[in-house]
């Protein structure tokens, strides 16, 4: 043996043929070394750019999360960690709101409208009007209509009476659009309205109306039918305008030729959403629904062509009504207004509201929202009110279709318990989805937003607020319907729930700040 080759196997190396390249030797420890030492430019990058224009919590959880598993975490942050739509997205939003401004202003200008766009606003109501015009433009208006509509095969049936009334155009948005047994009527309405001339223009959320039954067959009917169509927030890695993927649009909104609109909390599925469990159990969908007339339409309106456009949707040929040409149909009493919200604000819209609305709240606030895993701030303001007599009541569900978040909420009982809070449960197999908020005798809150750190950072949503005693007193007739089907939840024996629950509830909650 060589010197060479004598050198080469005390050294450990393999002795290499005369055509292969040296292997040199795997060493763990040094790769252990090189990784450890690469975590330290991802922490330090991550202390300056994640807490930036964040809420301390959730920069906090995002931290944490960096520095205990730095490569893991920061890969989930460049995914998901912005919680904002794409510059572009924001931008539209920008120019829709000064858009619409602009149409206030003229409106309001106007000696016909003035009454409708410029009405005496009772003191009370002034902080919630402005704060809400501030955070998205839309105007309070009066002269509106405001219809409940809480059972869930009678609300589609109505949207599809109001289709088949058509005579201009049909504006459809829905964060969940299926073809089942109870939505083909109102899909058959709207090609009926396009047989018979109507513009018909529809957005669903791709995700969300993603994995149930009939899909293709409900494309294929839509294309057939000439529906103008488009998915809303789609997930489309390798585009240009790339949004973080679990940036959704849960609004649910239908507007008929600017006279009639409908938006709450119900999606267009069977109230099972196609479910075998559910079917199996009987569990159902409990929502409620609100049927506009007035003024109020022509904002919902906005917040669907907004939407419309930010997805490329194709130019509308034939003009929108104008507010003269409504105005005969203007006949109602109530004063409303619809504030927009989600990822393409620069400010978390219904948190502000929400928050607002409770902190000035001086007999009653009763909340009804199956998610509720609020910030600091609302979290703040509901216990402060009911610590200063305030009487608060909320409303949930027993069984939840969210693992997480439904543990997440319960993280938070004991605090509200011990506050005061008098907290309810609808009884299986109903599962409540319904989402509402009432102010004493005077202010109610109806739409699509759950109280929960999705709906507040990460979801497009749409709200109404009508500030009119008839709304309320409505809207209490739901809630106590509901409240009949409930089981309060005792502070005693909440307390004494099993230890693997508390724990798995504090767990749960951890994950609600990584927003």
């Amino acid at each position: 043996m060589d010197q060479v080759s004598w050198a080469y196997q005390q050294s450990g190396f393999e002795i290499p043929l005369e055509s292969e390249a040296v292997i040199l030797p795997v060493s763990w420890h040094a790769i252990a070394e090189i990784a450890y030492l690469g975590t330290w430019p991802i922490i330090i990058t991550a202390l300056f750019v994640v807490p930036r224009n964040r809420k301390p919590s959730s920069a906090t959880a995002w931290l944490m999360l960096i520095v205990l598993l730095p490569y893991v975490g920061i890969l989930l942050y460049l995914l998901i960690g912005s919680p904002k739509l794409s510059r572009r997205r924001r931008a539209q939003q920008r120019l829709s709101d000064s858009i619409i401004a602009d149409r206030v202003r003229r409106n309001r200008a106007d000696p016909a409208l003035a009454h409708i766009f410029d009405p005496e606003i009772p003191e009370r109501f002034k902080p919630f009007i402005d704060l809400n015009k501030a955070l998205s433009g839309m105007p309070v208006s009066a002269a509106n209509t405001v219809e409940l509509l809480a059972d869930y095969e009678a609300t589609i049936d109505a949207m599809t009476e109001a289709v088949d009334e058509a005579e201009r155009f049909v504006h459809v948005e829905f964060y969940i659009l299926a073809l089942d047994r109870t939505t083909e009527p109102f899909i058959n309405a709207l090609e009926r309205a396009v047989e018979r001339g109507v513009d018909v223009r529809l957005l669903a959320d791709h995700v969300a109306s993603r994995g149930f039954p009939r899909r293709r067959e409900l494309i294929r009917r839509l294309d057939a039918a000439g529906i103008d169509w488009r998915w809303s927030l789609p997930i489309r890695p390798f585009s240009n305008h790339w949004n973080r993927p679990d940036l959704r649009n849960h609004r649910k909104l239908l507007v008929i030729d600017g006279q009639v609109a409908f938006t709450g909390s119900l999606n267009m599925i069977d109230s099972s959403y196609s479910r075998r469990r559910n079917i199996r159990r009987g569990h159902g969908y409990v929502e409620v629904v609100t049927r506009l007339t007035g003024p109020i339409v022509t904002q919902v309106n906005a917040v669907f062509l907004t939407d419309w456009y930010s997805e490329g949707g194709t130019r509308i040929e034939r003009p929108m009504p104008t507010p003269h040409e409504l105005l005969p149909g203007w006949k109602g009493s109530a004063l409303c207004q619809i504030l927009p919200s989600g990822p393409a604000y620069d400010t978390d819209n219904n948190l502000k509201l929400f928050t607002s609305l409770i902190h000035a709240a001086r007999d009653r606030v009763f909340i009804t929202t199956p998610y509720f895993v609020p910030d600091d701030s609302l979290m703040t303001a509901i216990v402060s009110a009911a610590r200063r007599g305030v009487e608060v009541t909320l409303l949930s569900s027993q069984i939840s279709n969210q693992f997480v978040v439904y543990h997440a909420q319960r993280s938070y009982y004991e605090e509200l318990l011990r506050a005061g809070v008098k907290i309810m449960l609808l009884q299986a197999p109903a599962i409540l989805h319904a989402k509402h908020v009432s102010i004493d005798d005077d202010i109610a809150v109806i739409g699509s937003s759950n109280l929960d750190m999705r709906s507040f950072t990460l979801n497009l949503e749409i709200t109404l607020v009508a500030y009119d005693e008839g709304v309320v007193s409505k809207l209490r007739e739901v809630e106590e319907e509901f409240l009949t089907r409930s089981l309060e939840v005792k502070e005693r024996e909440w307390l004494e729930r099993p230890l693997p629950g508390k724990l798995l509830d504090g767990l749960a909650r951890l994950t609600a700040a990584l927003q």
